[in-house]
């Protein structure tokens, strides 16, 4: 009888924790750009695997994302935004979201970008996601938190900002996921977590 086959999972600890524990060698990093939101720099790197490579990354200080829940009522509405974007050249339907100040942690920046975009506060929050925006070259992560319990308020907008704010209950939130006319990303995976959060039960 021949041998049977390993299980996927059957690698070595010592292997697996290498691999897992490995990270890239910085040869030489370059800054070729620094603006007020970002900066881009040059790296040539040797990474986990022995690959030598340049890589140009765009460096950001961290966003957050505020799903804002209005929990009120049986069907749960999300606080939606439209504004232009010059990058994708139109109109998109996003949630709040903002850059974290350095210094500032990300719970604090979220409470401020929710009040100053949308005029609405709080009484509850959780974080529910934390990822990469764009891993391939842009070094920036986005934490989302879920806000409910909202109180209405007087939104505080940047001067170069016009936002149109609507509550959006959740079914027509997920039709506009489904059909393209939310085309964010951050939006479209806060969005689907909650209706899986809710459908799976949870608080």
């Amino acid at each position: 009888m021949g041998a049977m086959p390993r299980p996927a999972n059957s690698r070595s600890k010592s292997s697996s924790k290498s691999r897992k524990g490995s990270k890239a060698k910085l040869l030489s990093s370059k800054t070729v750009y620094r603006g007020p939101v970002f900066w881009i720099t040059t790296d040539h790197v040797q990474e986990p695997g022995g690959v030598r490579a340049r890589r140009d990354l765009v460096h950001h200080s961290g966003s957050i994302v505020v799903l804002a829940v209005d929990d009120s009522g049986k069907i749960p509405r999300v606080l939606l935004e439209r504004q232009y974007r010059h990058a994708a050249k139109d109109y998109l339907w996003e949630l709040p979201a903002g850059r974290i100040d350095p210094g500032e942690d990300e719970l604090p920046a979220a409470k401020r970008e929710l009040l100053e975009e949308t005029g609405y506060t709080g009484a509850r929050w959780k974080r529910i996601l934390r990822f990469y925006a764009s891993p391939g070259f842009v070094a920036e992560t986005m934490a989302v938190y879920m806000a409910t319990g909202l109180r209405r308020g007087i939104a505080q907008p940047e001067e170069d900002e016009v936002i149109y704010k609507r509550l959006v209950a959740l079914p027509t939130a997920l039709r506009m996921v489904t059909s393209g006319t939310i085309r964010d990303a951050k939006t479209i995976a806060s969005v689907l977590w909650l209706d899986h959060a809710l459908r799976s039960g949870q608080k």
